[in-house]
């Protein structure tokens, strides 16, 4: 009988996630009942809105329950399956949580046509929701043309880095920022950015007047806070800023004060909003066809960040607030899977 390891929240983070608040649970796998399905896990994602998710407030999603395994989405293969739909041995993407054993149904359930040249955690990295989430937030809201300033915060994560090489693909100028000189040589040397700022050593404000002396068209926030207030300073008129995260806001005790440019919003007539990926999920396709013939033709590119281990999943969050990982952070669950 397989035997089902897994993280439990165990109490309501203060601050930032640390290992104390979950619970490590071993247990044996349930059988299963008609339409089930059993997954193995192999790559978990480790996002952000990871944080949000254990907290008591309802957010996109409900909370975490106390005592119930820890959220997460994850790429899996199937060990066993009482459900039509999915076979042995097929590769899948859902909210596996984390765990490295998940007993679901067909809904919620992709299966991940996987080619040879591709290795699996291209669907964490490239693909799946973080491809998915560049995309939607840069096409649909940003709305980019040739010639205009696109600004990108945590331009070095998993979304950041994707939506700065789709703005060059698309014709924009490219400014990115980063909490390293280390990621900013990433950004402009590998990834083709026109230039990147180090929130962490230098003057933000300048720097963008600096590198956008025609203003911002296109300001993709992942970053809320002081960045937001100042790109906003500098926005064109008919501007759009897709919202992705706040993450400079999610370990917060305490309500933090709102941007001061807001006016700016309506004297340049700009378009401000908020979007979640869930919302696009009816359109995957089309994001995957538009990544995958950027991957193919050289102009888009992926890095992943891996953790070996189930076991340092709680320890791991932290990476994504203090800008230790570069790229898209993942647990790699099954430490025996090679690509």
């Amino acid at each position: 009988m397989a035997i089902n390891k897994q993280w439990q929240l165990k109490k309501r983070p203060e601050g930032e996630l640390t290992p104390d608040d979950f619970k490590w649970v071993e247990e044996p796998v349930a059988d299963l009942e008609d339409g089930q399905v059993l997954v193995r896990q192999i790559y978990l994602s480790l996002d952000p809105t990871n944080r949000i998710w254990t907290g008591e407030k309802e957010s996109y999603l409900p909370p975490v329950e106390l005592g119930s395994v820890m959220r997460g989405g994850g790429i899996g293969v199937v060990e066993l399956s009482r459900n039509p739909r999915f076979n042995e041995g097929d590769f899948v993407q859902a909210q596996l949580n984390w765990q490295t054993h998940a007993v679901v149904d067909g809904r919620g359930l992709s299966k991940i046509l996987v080619a040879d040249d591709t290795p699996l955690t291209a669907y964490h990295g490239l693909f799946g929701p973080i491809g998915m989430t560049a995309y939607f937030g840069l096409m649909d809201i940003g709305k980019p043309k040739p010639g205009e300033t696109l600004v990108v915060s945590a331009a070095a994560g998993a979304v950041g880095s994707l939506v700065g090489q789709m703005g060059s693909k698309e014709g924009c100028r490219v400014v990115g920022l980063a909490g390293s000189d280390e990621k900013c040589r990433w950004l402009t040397d590998t990834l083709g950015f026109d230039a990147a700022i180090n929130y962490k050593t230098e003057n933000v404000t300048d720097s963008l007047a600096k590198h956008c002396p025609d203003g911002i068209d296109i300001y993709f926030d992942n970053v809320g806070g002081e960045i937001l207030d100042a790109a906003l300073g500098l926005i064109n008129v008919g501007a759009r800023i897709p919202l992705c995260g706040m993450i400079s806001q999610y370990n917060a005790s305490k309500p933090q004060p709102g941007p001061r440019n807001m006016m700016n919003i309506l004297i340049k007539r700009a378009t401000l909003k908020g979007f979640i990926v869930i919302d696009y999920f009816s359109r995957a396709k089309e994001a995957h066809d538009y990544l995958l013939e950027g991957l193919k033709a050289g102009q888009l590119t992926y890095r992943v960040d891996i953790v070996d281990g189930l076991e340092r999943a709680p320890e791991a969050p932290s990476l994504l607030f203090s800008g230790g990982n570069q790229g898209k952070l993942i647990v790699k669950v099954d430490t025996d899977w090679q690509e």
